[in-house]
């Protein structure tokens, strides 16, 4: 049995004990849980603002502006090859004038 499903089945027993019953309608430990609960979040956030702060200040790209650049250069790479038919198209056209 895997870690996590241990700690759910302790809690899931725990929650069915009238005593922690009693205790979690208590808006204060209700407050409390919440806050535990979002913690994880909040620190994960703020981790990443400062990797981005030290990246800027360092004048280093963030992995989102290297995904947004290399969004760029695929549409643009697309274009490219778009443009690139249009005119084969064209000169094959072309070619077929010339011989009639």
């Amino acid at each position: 049995m895997t870690l996590k499903k241990q700690l759910m089945d302790r809690g899931m027993k725990l929650m069915t004990d009238p005593r922690v019953m009693k205790l979690m309608q208590d808006p204060r430990v209700m407050k409390a849980v919440m806050t535990a609960m979002s913690m994880p979040g909040k620190v994960q956030s703020f981790g990443n603002e400062q990797v981005e702060k030290i990246a800027k200040a360092m004048a280093l790209a963030t992995e989102d502006e290297v995904q947004d650049l290399k969004r760029t250069v695929r549409s643009l790479e697309d274009e490219v090859a778009k443009l690139r038919r249009e005119r084969e198209a064209r000169e094959a056209a072309g070619k077929k004038n010339e011989k009639k």
